[in-house]
């Protein structure tokens, strides 16, 4: 698993800090699911931001503009809809083999990361392309997968064109 120190050593330094665990308690306790911790610290370490103005990562805690819950909420009725779930290798939840949206992209991607079958299984992420009936499994963490995203490697999103000087983000308003 990618550490969030080689993440930061791509995208710089951090300034939301997040330590309170409240609102990560709180939509996994709505949602019946418990992230993984990768995607936890990257998140808590960022807050709700935009990366080359592509990719939307968003944080749990209410109060902000754009929060993981209420992505996840509209998503997932999204997701749902009977003219969608032909779009996606499973269902949308968090049931095992599920999908649960955790990201989006200005260029039209959805990110999810699939429940894991079993206690000792790993998380993956799924990236689907809005614009078409394409999606593509990624065996790895969301961390390994996020990295490859900043270094310019294919993983669906592609931050070559955006970040030609390197990976950068800013906090969403």
């Amino acid at each position: 698993m990618a550490t969030l120190s080689e993440v930061q050593a791509l995208l710089g330094e951090p300034r939301f800090n997040w330590s309170d665990p409240a609102p990560w308690i709180e939509l996994e306790r709505e949602l019946g699911i418990e992230f993984p911790a990768d995607f936890h610290e990257i998140v808590d370490a960022y807050g709700s931001i935009e990366i080359n103005e592509q990719l939307y990562l968003k944080h749990p805690a209410r109060h902000l503009l754009h929060d993981l819950g209420t992505m996840i909420r509209r998503d997932l009725e999204l997701w749902r809809d009977e003219d969608m779930v032909e779009f996606l290798p499973s269902p949308v939840g968090a049931n095992p083999g599920e999908l649960m949206p955790v990201a989006t992209a200005t260029t039209g991607e959805a990110v999810f990361l699939r429940v894991p079958d079993g206690p000792s299984s790993p998380w993956r992420v799924v990236v689907q392309e809005f614009d078409s009936p394409a999606w593509t499994l990624y065996e790895m963490t969301f961390s390994e997968w996020l990295l490859d995203y900043l270094k310019g490697r294919d993983v669906t999103l592609c931050a070559r064109d955006r970040a030609p000087d390197g990976p950068f983000w800013e906090f969403l308003p």
